[in-house]
């Protein structure tokens, strides 16, 4: 019964009313839960044809300062579902390409608007400041009246975490074992994979370690010598797992890692010091020398071609059958490109599956907009379900 489900959340302790979702880690348990409670009933909501519409207008304002597919689509299918329009903020057609200040733009988007999703990943200590900069302007722009309600921010990935994703991720894991509680104990590898680009953000497996931790997991972090995360963000992971009673270890083996997985993520990312590197190169407009660092990165990934998860790594994880996981695209061997991250047979295996990861992603976002603008985010769900309004109507029999 839905209801069971409303009454389930309506016993978390949350602070989400009024407050950005910027980084999981921020967050308690509870207010994790309260998102993965309500997308669950969200999703089903939809597939009981159950509208879900709480605005009568209102904007959604996205702004992806990288290139996206299933986050931006996502995001205007959560901003739709509710009642919002989306508006895409295009850098270089406005302002902000003349020298407008993040604090003028966050304003100037913002008379009408009800949430603002930002991507911001490819500066390493840039990317969730930025959020926070827009955030403190909107609080400006509020507090002295030019904004008639304070839009909430949704981070849909920045130099330090993927929230959306990895909230996804886990709502997608509970249903394939059949509960949140059902996790503990159950080991999970993010694994670092070779993949013939370099510069790919480090937030996917933060992301993941960071929030995995807190709910029981055993997760191993794997990847070759010199390919380190964000070390606070390993920390934060270390943390967790003791506080969780789960465990937080690193191998340099993806062979040794995969052992007995019962997860598995495969996933290329840049080490933390190229990163770092890369942002002040890009911050400089250093092309040669951006140049020398790229081909430096390609070679060294090239040295680890053997990081790729194939049917031998499958066949080491439990039962031979691992829950693959991937955010997607995944770099596919000999499909995608020559060689990457997964074969063309494994993935295939688990093609679907990470499809269903993925469709998790729009009520997940839509949950963090509903819990930022309603105290009351469980009676809202039972107004929602008292209303019994059709998404879609019902053709009338002659």
């Amino acid at each position: 019964m839905l209801m069971d489900r409303v009454e389930i959340i309506e016993r978390l302790k949350t602070n989400l009313y009024g407050r950005d979702f910027l980084l999981t880690w921020e967050k308690s348990e509870d207010e994790l839960r309260m998102i993965l409670g309500v997308a669950d009933i969200l999703k089903e909501m939809r597939n009981r044809n159950i509208s879900t519409r709480v605005f009568d207008s209102g904007l959604a304002i996205s702004n992806f300062r990288d290139k996206s597919t299933r986050t931006r689509f996502s995001f205007a299918s959560a901003s739709n579902m509710l009642g919002l329009a989306v508006q895409d903020l295009d850098e270089e057609k406005s302002q902000i390409s003349h020298g407008e200040t993040v604090r003028e733009t966050a304003n100037m988007i913002s008379f009408l608007s009800d949430f603002i999703g930002i991507r911001d990943d490819m500066y390493l200590g840039e990317g969730n400041k930025y959020m926070r900069q827009v955030g403190t302007a909107l609080d400006d722009g509020f507090a002295n009246g030019v904004l008639p309600v304070r839009p909430g921010i949704v981070n849909l990935q920045c130099d330090m975490d993927h929230p959306t994703q990895v909230m996804a991720d886990l709502l997608h894991l509970t249903h394939e074992f059949g509960s949140l509680e059902a996790l503990r104990g159950k080991k999970l590898v993010m694994s670092w994979a070779y993949s013939p680009s370099y510069g790919k953000p480090l937030s996917v497996p933060q992301g993941v370690i960071a929030l995995m931790t807190r709910f029981g997991l055993n997760v191993e972090l794997a990847y070759p010598e010199g390919y380190d995360l964000i070390p606070e963000i390993v920390d934060v992971a270390r943390n967790n797992a003791a506080k969780s009673g789960g465990s937080f270890t690193i191998k340099h083996s993806m062979a040794e890692a995969m052992r007995g997985a019962d997860i598995v993520y495969p996933k290329s990312w840049a080490p933390f010091h190229i990163m770092e590197q890369r942002t002040q190169l890009l911050k400089s407009g250093d092309k040669k020398l951006l140049n020398e660092l790229e081909q430096t990165c390609l070679a060294n990934n090239a040295r680890h071609k053997d990081w790729e998860y194939n049917e031998e790594m499958r066949r080491l994880t439990s039962k031979s059958d691992a829950l693959y996981l991937h955010c997607l695209p995944a770099d596919i061997s000999g499909e995608s490109c020559a060689q990457g991250e997964v074969s063309a047979e494994t993935f295939e295996r688990y093609r679907i599956k990470t499809y269903l990861e993925a469709g998790y992603k729009p009520y997940i976002i839509a949950a963090m907009m509903l819990a930022n603008r309603f105290e009351d985010t469980a009676g809202l769900m039972k107004k929602l379900l008292d209303r019994k309004q059709e998404r879609v109507t019902s053709v009338l029999k002659l």
